[in-house]
């Protein structure tokens, strides 16, 4: 038996790894779609003319219909599968994204933000269920960070283009150009994906990797089922506490760094982009970290939770960032935090498909997702009122490189030892 497994190794097809490709394809322009407020909020403040508070309204405009959507989005992927419940969400972000261009007061942004969150919301539980669908456990925290490697290429690709189009044709017409890529995306994802078992060019040796794991229960588990687990529990703390650090770097890093270092439009890419390309790295990195501490021969437990302290501690430097009077130690600073935070979610997005059914994971998501939105609003208030009494950011950071270790030290007691969750259920006619 062991003799064969190279020659079986071998003939194993790489089509999942397409699949993984369109996920990270669709995440990019995700997040280039969320990212262009962030790019213009500097300069729009001064042609709109909101405050600090106001601007925090428009960003708890967007988390607080993402948290929505995400507990609609799980269960109706869960329900009518991957490939309709995608299509349908990046439909809905995509001709949000574009109605931003029709803004023209706090009032109108804040109506366009929620509108993009309720989209925008479908694409982590769709990703991650289409990777538990796609994917053995042992590769699944590495497809996970490469997928979710978007979020940050998303990010680079915003600064980058946004002041060029906005320079030439207007802000109006970069929220029009960003938009239209979901578009283009949602043809393909239409016209080319099927599931494993449906896909003529999945190869038997494929799908038998594919399905390597131990069978699991197709029995449906209620949201009520779902969170009586502490399993479930650890996931949505891991989210609640950590994902307001990402919503602070995401739609706050463009006025930090242009109030604290006087940056301009034409200055602000290049920043930006090396701290995303950080990200992007430690995206990648942390899921490979997991994948290569189980292949040392580590249990998942501790493989997992090993990864995510290498990334927890990567972010708390991040606390002294306000303290830096150069630029680019700044830059190195957060961009380090924020490689942390993208290999923290490539290893807590797996937690679900490591502790719970296929057919619960994109529920388990979306609950998650919508404690990490209200977490984020939290702080989207917290951050904007700090700032607007004192002008001073040393408070804010001291929370977000604080709160990657406390997290983990709290999914640890919620789940020692990442044990499957152990369902009850009848099986009976209908269910």
């Amino acid at each position: 038996m062991t003799a064969s497994t190279p020659a079986v190794a071998a003939r194993v097809g790489k089509f999942r790894w397409r699949v993984c490709a369109m996920l990270l394809a669709a995440t990019t322009i995700n997040y280039i779609d969320r990212q262009v407020l962030g790019v213009l909020a500097p300069f729009l403040q001064d042609e709109i003319g909101w405050s600090e508070i106001e601007y925090g309204y428009i960003v708890m405009a967007f988390q607080a219909a993402y948290a929505i959507g995400l507990l609609c989005a799980g269960a109706v992927i869960d329900r009518f599968g991957t490939r309709i419940g995608y299509a349908l969400a990046i439909s809905i972000w995509s001709l949000a994204a574009m109605g931003h261009a029709l803004a023209a007061s706090v009032l109108g942004f804040i109506l366009a933000r929620f509108a993009l969150g309720l989209g925008e919301a479908g694409n982590f539980p769709a990703a991650v269920k289409t990777v538990a669908e796609w994917f053995p456990k042992r590769e699944r925290a590495l497809a996970v960070g490469i997928f979710n490697a978007g979020s940050n290429i998303g990010a680079i690709v915003a600064p980058l283009m946004v002041p060029i189009v906005a320079a030439a044709w207007g802000w109006q017409a970069a929220f029009l150009c960003t938009g239209a890529l979901s578009a283009i995306w949602l043809v393909v994802w239409l016209t080319r994906y099927r599931p494993p078992e449906q896909q003529p060019r999945v190869s038997a040796e494929e799908l038998a990797h594919i399905r390597s794991d131990p069978p699991e229960s197709t029995v449906k588990v209620p949201w009520l089922q779902l969170l009586q687990h502490r399993q479930a529990w650890s996931f949505v703390a891991a989210k609640f506490i950590t994902d307001p650090v990402w919503w602070l770097f995401l739609f706050w890093l463009g006025k930090f760094l242009a109030s604290e270092y006087g940056l301009s439009l034409a200055t602000i890419g290049p920043p930006m982009i090396v701290v995303y390309l950080m990200a992007d790295v430690g995206s990648i990195a942390g899921g490979w970290l997991a994948g290569r501490f189980m292949r040392l021969g580590w249990s998942l437990n501790r493989a997992r939770k090993g990864a995510m302290l290498v990334c927890a501690l990567c972010v708390a430097p991040v606390v002294l960032v306000t303290q830096v009077d150069n630029l680019w130690l700044a830059v190195g600073l957060i961009g380090l935090a924020m490689a942390g935070h993208q290999g923290w979610s490539a290893n807590v997005f797996t937690l679900p498909s490591d502790m719970f059914p296929r057919q619960a994971v994109a529920s388990v998501v979306g609950i998650g997702g919508f404690a990490g939105s209200v977490g984020g609003m939290a702080m989207s208030f917290f951050t904007g009122a700090q700032l607007q009494s004192t002008g001073s950011y040393s408070t804010i950071f001291l929370i977000a490189g604080s709160a990657y270790v406390f997290a983990l030290v709290v999914v640890h007691l919620l789940a020692p030892r990442l044990e499957p969750a152990r369902f009850e259920l009848p099986r009976a006619n209908g269910a």
